[in-house]
């Protein structure tokens, strides 16, 4: 198929709205309404679409691209900023003074709703690159990679590696169905009652 700009452009809208009716699907399985119809709105503006359109490739994230080609990506730094279901948007800085004479970076734990999304959409992602070869296993195997290296907040990392774990052994309507148990009770389900979510 051609490299020019008007296929790359058609084709990297294709894969980001087949990654956002995914998430969308998702969410709106476990009630998460709202976050599903507004998924990943600002992949169309100017800022991420366009450059998204000159590094697509479709079998990964044109941001891995851009950071190739220049050494971090415009795209990312704009999308993290403006999706909270990015644990990188819930980066503060540390001003307690528990580092003397430093300020460093924070993470914060993502509220119940945000993490929820960032399974889905995680999932949604390997779906898309995957195609016919997505396995339920992927995205645990993408977490476990080691590719992530910015700080995730301790909970936030455990309880996304949880959910997971989950995804690989039982599947993605076992997940969803305890994400949306956990969502509606504020609470984690004790591993010995899980089945009877």
């Amino acid at each position: 198929m051609s490299d020019s700009f008007f296929c790359r452009f058609i084709r990297h809208f294709v894969t980001i709205t087949k990654h956002r009716l995914l998430v969308c699907k998702g969410c709106f399985k476990i009630g998460l309404y709202y976050q599903g119809l507004t998924h990943d709105l600002s992949k169309y503006s100017p800022d991420e679409f366009l450059v998204g359109v000159k590094y697509y490739q479709g079998t990964r994230s044109p941001n891995n691209a851009e950071r190739e080609d220049k050494g971090y990506s415009s795209a990312w730094l704009h999308h993290k900023g403006r999706n909270k279901h990015h644990y990188e948007y819930w980066i503060d800085y540390n001003t307690r003074g528990d580092v003397p004479g430093e300020d460093v970076l924070l993470p914060v734990a993502m509220p119940d709703k945000y993490l929820a999304e960032m399974v889905i959409d995680r999932i949604a992602a390997s779906k898309v690159y995957k195609g016919s070869d997505y396995k339920d296993s992927d995205p645990l195997d993408y977490f476990l990679s080691g590719l992530e290296t910015v700080p995730m907040h301790p909970d936030t990392r455990k309880r996304l590696r949880r959910y997971l774990m989950i995804l690989a052994k039982y599947g993605e309507e076992k997940t969803f169905r305890l994400i949306k148990y956990e969502l509606r009770h504020g609470r984690y389900i004790p591993k010995s009652k899980r089945k009877e979510a």
